[in-house]
């Protein structure tokens, strides 16, 4: 069990997870945003499910679990999206989704596109046995990051993230969640996600997230993601 960083919050935040899961880092992300004290509950990684966690999800039973004031919210990105409602601006004066409808639908479209696009057939590309089904599956996976990487250079208009300000938006964090992941993929696998000819803009993105202040003990070190995957792989 862990405390998490931040101002605001009153000791009503609770999060359920384990210091593996991208999913689970995308929410320590936007929680760290936008200056909101939490606790972080750890989940034993590949063993039992706590009650709590049971009890709290009990249609997937898995993590990230936010409970405030003791109500369960489910699902990472509806969890990002919920502490915009529940705490706008936040301690540090900023929503990670943008006020003008418009511009929201078309965040909520890129992060959707991540999961379903990207992080689908990545994920699958690393559990399948056949170098021909990881290949397709990578494949399928590159070409989606070259579509993440073409919107980042619209939405980003010059600047440094998919908000298209100097600070993180809600894309940069359901991105973001992946950095630690991405970044260990190439050594436990042997295929890099991020080469700097292929896709460069994210490649300087990741790094633009992993030095952030709210990525400090949220994203994981290299060796210790390969250590993990390498565990589970053989598993």
């Amino acid at each position: 069990m862990a405390a998490g960083a931040g101002g605001d919050g009153g000791g009503e935040l609770k999060l359920l997870g384990t210091w593996a899961s991208p999913f689970v880092q995308r929410v320590r992300l936007a929680l760290n945003l936008k200056g909101l004290a939490y606790e972080f509950i750890e989940e034993e990684i590949g063993g039992g499910k706590s009650e709590l966690l049971l009890a709290s999800n009990p249609v997937h039973k898995k993590v990230p679990v936010l409970l405030h004031r003791s109500n369960p919210i489910c699902e990472s990105q509806v969890i990002v999206q919920y502490l915009d409602d529940a705490f706008p601006g936040g301690a540090a004066g900023g929503d990670l989704l943008p006020s003008d409808p418009h511009a929201r639908a078309v965040a909520r479209f890129w992060a959707a596109y991540i999961d379903a696009e990207f992080f689908a057939p990545w994920n699958r590309s690393f559990y399948t046995a056949s170098e021909e089904e990881k290949t397709a599956e990578m494949g399928r996976a590159a070409a989606a990051l070259a579509t993440i990487e073409r919107a980042f250079a619209e939405l980003s208009r010059g600047k440094g993230f998919f908000s298209g300000e100097d600070r993180p938006g809600f894309v940069d964090v359901v991105l973001g969640g992946f950095v630690g992941s991405m970044r260990a993929y190439g050594t436990a696998v042997g295929v890099e996600v991020l080469d700097a000819g292929r896709p460069p803009l994210l490649v300087a993105w990741a790094e633009r997230v992993a030095a952030l202040d709210a990525a400090r003990g949220v994203i994981p070190d290299v060796e210790r993601v390969v250590e993990l995957s390498r565990y589970a792989r053989k598993k």
